[in-house]
């Protein structure tokens, strides 16, 4: 990777380009900019970025269809993409498709630099994200995605729902420190009427079930004030 990553910015409000360009460039990232799908294409096919950020919403050849083109031709440049409802069904079909990540409008621009550089830091040249494996494993740890079960040291790792979906959140976002406001929302929903404490809850449940320790923790660890890390290394496949 270059000192300077290669952003490619694509949305069509140039309300939105016009500012957010000039600050990821502050960030220390190069950027070009494309204001559509068709675009983004012909741009990726030229320029061969670090990192696409894809807005869903667009004339022409929309966010998600981009996205469904760069999987379909094993293209699996980083994806974030920039989606308008934050819905799960939003969010799962985001992942699914082969998105790296995800960020709901409006959103904080010092989040997305965030996210970019997590995004950057765990990307696999040529492989697929986390986020499109069926399975994510760790150690003992196994996590069927499509079965939505997990097991430790073969053994069936008895969870919530809502814990398999905190567990998974974390594996696909590993060596990144995620705030409780976060996972409440990738995991509940940013309209469920539920507070923070309900994330730590379902951790409580998940270091239960995995035999973790707060204090040395093999998964799971805690940034005092901040919110929760998932610490150990993960490994994706499809099989």
């Amino acid at each position: 990777m270059n000192e300077q990553p290669h952003i490619l910015l694509v949305d069509d409000e140039e309300a939105i380009t016009r500012t957010l360009a000039p600050f990821l460039q502050r960030a220390g990232f190069a950027v070009t900019v494309a204001g559509n799908g068709e675009d983004a294409l012909q741009q990726l096919s030229k320029l061969h970025p670090d990192l696409v950020i894809l807005d869903v919403l667009m004339p022409r050849l929309d966010g998600r269809s981009v996205l469904r083109h760069l999987r379909q031709n094993n293209d699996w440049t980083p994806v974030i993409l920039l989606t308008q409802v934050g819905e799960s069904v939003e969010r799962a079909m985001a992942l699914e498709e082969g998105a790296d990540d995800y960020l709901n409008k409006p959103f904080d621009p010092h989040e997305l630099v965030a996210r970019i550089r997590a995004v950057l830091r765990r990307a696999r040249p040529g492989q697929r994200p986390l986020a499109a494996a069926h399975k994510l494993s760790s150690g003992e740890l196994t996590l069927d995605r499509h079965m939505r079960r997990a097991w430790l040291a073969g053994a069936d790792a008895t969870l919530t729902p809502k814990a398999i979906a905190l567990l998974e959140y974390l594996m696909t976002h590993p060596d990144e420190l995620v705030t409780r406001e976060r996972l409440l929302d990738a995991v509940w929903g940013w309209d469920y009427p539920a507070g923070t404490r309900t994330v730590d809850s379902r951790i409580a449940e998940l270091r239960r079930a995995l035999g973790d320790d707060a204090n040395e923790p093999r998964y799971i660890e805690t940034i005092p004030g901040k919110g929760y890390r998932f610490v150990a290394r993960v490994s994706g496949s499809d099989a």
